[in-house]
This record gives C-alpha cells, sequence and structure tokens, in this order.
C-alpha cells in the first residue's frame, strides 16, 4: 500500500548525442567557463587510441580564448580505488586545473568525481569524504560544485557520465563504499558511439548488462515512479534489441548509440528509484572480495537473483516481460517470471558471458564471508537478507559441481 507520493527525480547534466560530439569538447568547456582542463582515463584506452582521439581536439581547436588541456592522466584502475582518487586529485591539483573530462568507463568517471568532491570541498582524500562506507548528501545541503566537468563514457554500462552516485573501492575496508550527491554528476554528457566501437565484445556483453541490471532493479523498486518506469522499461527495451547487434558486430553505430541512451535512462531510472537492490548488493560484495569487474558480477546474478526472490519482481511482471519481448498473455505471473529469467540466460548465452563464476576463485569454504559481506554492504540497508537467503543465491553462482558449505 503506498504511504508516500513524494518523489525526487533530477535531471542535472546536458547530453549531447552523436558520431563525432566529442569535437563539440572544447567549446563545451569554453561556454563552462574553463581554461585549464585536465583530461582523465586509463591506460587501456590510452593504448587503444581513444586518450589522443579526444586530446588531439584541444590541438585541432587553437588555443585562442578557449581552455588548453593542462594535463592528460591515465593512471586510473578498475574500481575506482581510493589511492586512485587520491593521486589523480594531486595530479589536479598539481597541473592548476580548473575544469576535469572523463574519458572512459565507470571506474574513470567515478574517480573523477570523487576529485570533483574533494577539489570542492578541499579535501586531500577521498577517505574523508566516506569514512563509514557510505555518505548521502540532498539538495538543499548538496549545493552546486562550480567545477567545469564533461565526461564522454566509453562504455554503455555504468550510466555514471549522468548519476548522482560514485562507488569508489576503500582498499582499507576492503569495501565498495557510496557517494550520493546530486552535484557529482558531470555538467554535461557527450554519447559519442565512435568511441566504443574498439571496445572488446565481452566487456560490451557485461557492461550492457549492468544497464540492464540497473533498468530492472529500478523498475522492480517499491520506490519506482512513472518517471523511473518510463526510463526503466525503454532501456530494456533498447538492451533486448541492441546488446546482442553491439556484441557481434561492435561496428554498428546505431546499435552502439541505443546501448549508450540505454545506459543513461538504465542509471537514471535506478538513482531516483533507489531502494531494494539485491542484484548490485551481490556484485558490490563479491566485487569487492574476488575484484570481479562489476558489470560481469550484476551480468551473473541477475537471473540467478529473480528467480530466487520472485516476490520483487512479479507485480509487474507482465510489463516487463513486454519490454524483453517476451509473450506473456493470459499466463500467471509466475510462468511470466519463468519466462522472463529464461530470457535474460538467453541473452546473457548469446554475448557469450557465463552463468557462473567458474573463472574466478569463488569457493563453498568462502560462504561464512560472503554473507558478512552482503550483509555489510551499504546496498543491504534497503532491503536485508537473511543468511539463508544470501547463501541460496550464492549457490546459484558457484561453478557446477561446487557445494556451499555452511
Amino acid at each position: 500500500m503506498l504511504t508516500t507520493t513524494f518523489s525526487q527525480f533530477m535531471l542535472r547534466s546536458g547530453i549531447y548525442s552523436g558520431s563525432n560530439t566529442r569535437a563539440m569538447v572544447p567549446e563545451l568547456f569554453r561556454g563552462l567557463g574553463a581554461k585549464r582542463v585536465v583530461l582523465f582515463s586509463d591506460k587501456g584506452l590510452e593504448k587503444a587510441g581513444v586518450v589522443d582521439k579526444v586530446a588531439s581536439i584541444f590541438t585541432l581547436a587553437g588555443h585562442g580564448n578557449g581552455p588548453v588541456l593542462a594535463g592528460v592522466y591515465t593512471d586510473i584502475r578498475q574500481d575506482a580505488e581510493s589511492s586512485c582518487v587520491d593521486q589523480a586529485l594531486r595530479f589536479a591539483r598539481e597541473t592548476g586545473a580548473d575544469a576535469l573530462l572523463a574519458v572512459g568507463g565507470g571506474s574513470v568517471l567515478d574517480t573523477v568525481k570523487g576529485v570533483k568532491y574533494c577539489l570542492h570541498k578541499g579535501l586531500t582524500t577521498i577517505k574523508d569524504a566516506i569514512p563509514g562506507g557510505f555518505v548521502m548528501e540532498s539538495f538543499p545541503e548538496a549545493s552546486h560544485m562550480p567545477i567545469p566537468h564533461i565526461a564522454i563514457p566509453t562504455t554503455a554500462g555504468t550510466g555514471s557520465e549522468v548519476s548522482p552516485i560514485a562507488v569508489i573501492y576503500n582498499e582499507d575496508l576492503k569495501l565498495k563504499t557510496n557517494m550520493i550527491n546530486p552535484f557529482i554528476s558531470a555538467d554535461i554528457a557527450v554519447l559519442d558511439p565512435d568511441l566504443t566501437t574498439g571496445l572488446p565484445p565481452f566487456i560490451t556483453a557485461f557492461t550492457g548488462f549492468d544497464a540492464l541490471t540497473h533498468a530492472i532493479e529500478a523498475y522492480a523498486s517499491p520506490n519506482a515512479t512513472a518517471l523511473t518506469d518510463a526510463y526503466a522499461l525503454h532501456a530494456v527495451r533498447l538492451i533486448e534489441q541492441n546488446l546482442v547487434k553491439a556484441v557481434e558486430d561492435g561496428e554498428n553505430l546505431k546499435a552502439r548509440m541505443d546501448m549508450l541512451h540505454a545506459s543513461l535512462m538504465g542509471i537514471t531510472a535506478f538513482s531516483f528509484a533507489l531502494n531494494a537492490i539485491p542484484v548490485h548488493n551481490f556484485a558490490h560484495a563479491y566485487g569487492a572480495m574476488y575484484r570481479i569487474p562489476h558489470g560481469l558480477a550484476n551480468a551473473v546474478f541477475l537471473p540467478a537473483v529473480m528467480e530466487t526472490i520472485p516476490a520483487l519482481y512479479l507485480p509487474k511482471i507482465h510489463q516487463l516481460a513486454e519490454a524483453l519481448n517476451v509473450e506473456s498473455r493470459d499466463m500467471d505471473p509466475e510462468a511470466v517470471l519463468e519466462r522472463v529469467v529464461e530470457k535474460i540466460r538467453l541473452i546473457q548465452k548469446k554475448t557469450g558471458l557465463p552463468s557462473d563464476f567458474g573463472d574466478y576463485s569463488v569457493s563453498p569454504q568462502d560462504t561464512e564471508n560472503i554473507v558478512k559481506a552482503v550483509a555489510m554492504d551499504p546496498a543491504a540497508v534497503s532491503f536485508p537478507m537473511p543468511p539463508e537467503l544470501i547463501q541460496a543465491i550464492s549457490q546459484k553462482v558457484l561453478p557446477a559441481g561446487a557445494g556451499v558449505t555452511g
């Protein structure tokens, strides 16, 4: 029964989409008042030539009255580690940066959010911002951060370019910590599908499943609204239509563009319907314990969680089935859910993703630590799961032949 009509939905980032939109970046920064821009990325994108493609635009644009590229930092690692954020922060200060350009996947985009927050607050380490593993700041206590900030996602998964959430790994706590603030997202998101065409099929697949998980968890959330449902359902439709195409043909610009839009819509729905997110809960815990890429962890857990916690998905399962192009007419909700899970597993298989963690050192002997890690993750606050349920879901992602010991 609905007990409140209050909800919050804030679209703060400007969005520029299309092939070669990266060429607009210097002019967009000029409009934001930037003078000295630092480009942040990672070694993989530097090796792939993506960093040069973006950096060269500043040379082509000429200096004149526009901003200059004051530095390039490419030492960002997987999971946006706290030490990574702190090192990037020092680089920004040393180069006299007054504007931030993030080019990459979720780890890069979240790292730059952490840098922006620390610059604005005058901090020297991101750990001071998230001492207990979770911080949530809302407007009007949270205020505008006057640091020009543009994000260019190179994966279609996290949607971090527009989300008010940053997930940062704390090495001391061995915990994926969460910061929520409506002003840490980029002022402008530039969605250029050309920069995603070189993404390997496997990474394309699991980042796409990250976007799908955002959309489905948003749609199933007790806090969902008409606004979040609209974004979530269309994100699901676009992913169902385009993820396999993008994996099979990485040069398909329409599929790549549609996936970037789906990613953006999925995280928008997720951010503003945030409540019960058991798939992300497991993905965070396993990612921290075994350093499993976040999207891959979501991909493996999504069907396992949906079939184990049916009550969360049954109320709106017919609409979700329609978005996934699953026939559900005149069927009981339980049967529809079964078909939906089958469809998700089919997409998982078609995109070459595993259904378990056979490639990682996940062991039945780790059960006690897994239960603790899932229960301690900040995502568990809104939807705590009993140890028996955590064990049941953990059993489903073990390699064939393995068993959970309690």
